[in-house]
């Protein structure tokens, strides 16, 4: 084993009414396109309601790459109520593309809260509010109507990221598969096995954790890229022929450990954007650079309360720097 650490919808009214970058979305084609978990997070600390702010590991990579100055497309089923305006408005102010957000009427827009303890850097997610001990509503995943209406950019992206699974965003996959986009999978939970064992054979990087999921998925055979993912510890990068260790970096100082792994996507991602991989010629060896981009972006985040906490208190600019290793 080696170590790495040597080593359509919207139209031109559109864009000139929301857009701060017109010139990001010309023929249709963005860098990333994405569904899956996309939440408001509520952030109690130390039992107090300190922030509000869009979550979830798709809307935190998502939201992430937009400020980058990537071209973001979120393919998302939200409720027309007041978090599902506020998660839109994150997007919208990131500089994401928003046509393809799907507001439903009657729908209530996910909402998690977040209890941290900033003591020890700890935190637990529920569905349950602290305060009212009430049920707070839950993802949707798109519909139908929301894979037909997505159509343009599912077959005009670079690369399309995936974290939950239901028949439509099987068919969003094969869409976007189709049409030569990588397919960056990053399940936390097996509940359909047989929509995972076809989303599988679409994959171009599958990441997991090793905790949650290494035990049902060492067995399982991916033409694809494996980021298997240890906690602090660090990470492994797999193909058919090559594993490389990673060993995770020391964080400056811990405050709240969520958003890490996501902040590891962003970096994966980022990267290959960069670098503009095809899909079909990709290796470990071409993602061990920006892992460590992302594993820096991971620690240094860890300072601050919440999944972008970095992003919120520094800037895009001092992520952007962290990536590069400035």
């Amino acid at each position: 084993m080696q170590d790495c650490s040597r080593s359509t919808a919207a139209d031109e009214w559109y864009f000139r009414k929301y857009m701060p970058h017109p010139n990001r979305f010309n023929n249709w084609h963005v860098d990333v396109a994405g569904t899956g978990f996309t939440v408001l997070d509520r952030v109690y600390a130390d039992g107090d309601l300190t922030d509000e702010a869009l979550g979830g590991s798709c809307g935190n990579v998502l939201l992430s790459l937009a400020m980058l100055q990537r071209n973001v497309a979120p393919v998302l089923a939200l409720g027309d109520d007041r978090e599902g305006a506020r998660l839109v408005d994150e997007f919208s102010q990131a500089g994401a593309l928003v046509s393809y957000i799907h507001r439903r009427s009657g729908v209530r827009s996910p909402v998690l809260a977040q209890e941290l303890d900033t003591t020890s850097g700890s935190h637990s997610f529920s569905f349950v509010c602290p305060e009212t001990d009430e049920e707070l509503p839950r993802y949707h995943p798109i519909g139908e109507t929301e894979l037909a209406f997505a159509a343009p950019v599912l077959t005009n992206c670079s690369v399309f990221y995936v974290d939950r699974l239901s028949e439509s965003i099987l068919e969003a996959m094969k869409m976007a598969d189709s049409a030569g986009a990588l397919i960056f999978f990053e399940p936390s939970d097996i509940q359909e096995s047989h929509l995972f064992t076809e989303a599988l054979s679409m994959c171009s990087i599958l990441k997991y954790s090793e905790e949650r999921l290494g035990e049902r998925l060492a067995k399982v055979r991916a033409e694809c890229v494996r980021i298997v993912t240890y906690g602090a510890a660090g990470l492994e990068v797999c193909d058919a022929s090559d594993t490389v260790w990673c060993k995770a970096f020391d964080a400056p100082s811990v405050l709240d450990t969520c958003g890490s792994g996501d902040m590891v996507s962003v970096g994966i991602i980022d990267w290959i954007l960069a670098n503009q991989f095809e899909r079909t010629r990709l290796k470990a060896s071409d993602l061990l650079r920006g892992v460590v981009a992302g594993q820096r972006l991971a620690a240094e985040n860890c300072a601050y309360a919440g999944a972008r906490g970095l992003f919120k208190r520094r800037g895009a600019d001092h992520a952007l720097k962290v990536l590069r290793g400035e």
